[in-house]
């Protein structure tokens, strides 16, 4: 059986690692889902994207703050590798980044992504943040746990 810790531990490895993750959204009944580039913060508290203001993912994410980001964390070159295979979820509530966190949040997304610089500053670009409440963890069909923020953030320190 996988210790907190070492889930703890696996989570930021992959969030640290990963560029891109699928957001999942709802209106009215209807999902939809978008590609995203992702960067983390805050140790996994917070993931942070971009996005226009005239999507169907920000209408979406306006009707309903509720949201899933999948990331695939499953390695080709090792397969084996128990830290790094596993597919993560992260649930929670997006919201728009504020005006005192956003330069250092922008800073480090675009240090992550910088191809997306022209695109962060149109006018119609919103930087948000998707504050995690719990991550599921899936390592087989078989092997899928539930983590809740608080409880990993409790293991020494935040996720």
């Amino acid at each position: 059986m996988t210790s907190p810790e070492s889930i703890k531990d696996s989570i930021q490895k992959l969030l640290s690692t990963i560029g891109f993750a699928v957001l999942a959204t709802e209106s009215a009944g209807q999902p939809h889902t978008s590609l995203i580039a992702v960067t983390l913060a805050d140790d996994g508290q917070r993931l942070i994207f971009a996005t226009y203001r005239k999507t169907r993912k920000f209408s979406n994410l306006m009707q309903n703050q509720r949201v899933s980001v999948l990331v695939d964390g499953r390695v080709r070159e090792n397969p084996s590798s128990p830290s790094t295979n596993f597919v993560l979820s992260a649930i929670g509530r997006v919201q728009e980044v504020n005006a005192t966190t956003r330069p250092r949040l922008l800073h480090a997304h675009l240090q992550r992504h910088p191809d997306l610089l022209t695109f962060t500053q149109a006018a119609d670009c919103v930087l948000l943040e998707v504050v995690v409440e719990a991550y599921q963890v899936v390592r087989d069909i078989d092997n899928v746990t539930w983590w809740q923020v608080d409880q990993l953030n409790s293991l020494h320190g935040e996720i």
